[in-house]
């Protein structure tokens, strides 16, 4: 009842600004906010107390107590119930997980199976937890490694195609008009378009702008952005400038360039200079920097 009793008060105002702070880190405590907001907007009837009284009391006799409403006050329980029916349903029947990543940014997740998950810079994850033990279903948007201890079937779910596997460990990469999947071990299954590609050890599957294409085996254990590098064969410049961007707080502007131009390298993580001349300097391109802002141009000797 301790918790009832200091919202209620804090809905009334009077609360201490200790009890304030230590009632906001408490669990739910944005849903209670704006359930507040929405009822502070909320006006009770407007009621003529003296003529409601008088009519009462025409009806019944002397003896009969009066007990006043308090509006305000109804209002405030209600608001109250409201809160602690959203409290319940957020604590019980939400039980979504998501995981978030920023530019220049990775996170290692571990699941309910103990599998593992490394999820790249500027990439979203998301689970139902609740239902892990018979669903292993995840949602993903941009790049992530996976181990998957066996089990029931894992899926991922992409925009592009879904992958599904029972054990192995695999990279899945899902960005603007780009999406791969690479195999490191055991097999992977992978639909995209109504078709279903199997995918053993070694073996990868791209899709760039609703194309297929063809890709070269993998030799590596895994990928190169665990090893803070990304690593490309034959991929268009315009691909490559997303990755620069994803790993380093700049916007790359191309003048008169052609980004639908192969590329095939690797940029560091490290040092921004090194990974813009990595990328330019095979493609005879130049570059210049103002702030943030990065213009390649086609190389003038």
């Amino acid at each position: 009842m301790k918790d009832e009793e200091n919202i209620l008060k804090w809905l009334d105002n009077e609360l201490s600004s200790d009890e304030i702070k230590d009632l906001k880190q408490s669990e739910g405590f944005t849903v209670i906010d704006k359930i507040a907001h929405y009822s502070s907007q909320m006006e009770a009837p407007k009621v003529n107390a003296e003529e409601a009284l008088a009519a009462f009391r025409s009806k019944n006799s002397s003896k009969t107590k009066v007990i006043p409403i308090n509006f305000k006050r109804l209002y405030k329980y209600a608001a109250l119930l409201a809160i602690m029916l959203c409290v319940t349903y957020f604590s019980f029947f939400n039980n979504e997980t998501s995981f978030n990543t920023n530019i220049a940014q990775t996170e290692t997740i571990i699941l309910p199976d103990n599998s593992k998950v490394i999820l790249n810079a500027v990439s979203t994850l998301s689970y139902n937890k609740k239902e892990w033990k018979t669903n292993r279903n995840l949602d993903l948007d941009g790049e992530a490694y996976f181990k998957v201890n066996k089990g029931e079937t894992f899926t991922v779910n992409t925009d592009a195609g879904k992958i599904q596997v029972l054990g192995t460990q695999f990279n899945v990469k899902e960005r603007n008009n780009y999406f791969e999947v690479q195999c490191y071990e055991g097999l992977v299954a992978v639909t995209y378009n109504n078709k279903t590609i199997k995918l053993s050890k070694g073996k990868a599957f791209r899709v760039i702008n609703g194309k297929e294409q063809l890709v070269e085996d993998i030799n590596s254990l895994n990928p190169s952005w665990l090893q803070q590098e990304s690593s490309f064969v034959k991929v268009p410049l315009k691909h490559v400038i997303e990755e620069l961007e994803n790993h380093y707080d700049i916007k790359i502007i191309s003048k008169g360039i052609d980004t639908k131009k192969l590329f095939t390298g690797t940029f560091t993580y490290n040092n921004k200079d090194i990974a813009l001349q990595a990328v330019t300097i095979p493609l005879k391109l130049s570059y210049k920097t103002e702030g943030s802002i990065i213009t390649f141009y086609k190389y003038e000797k």
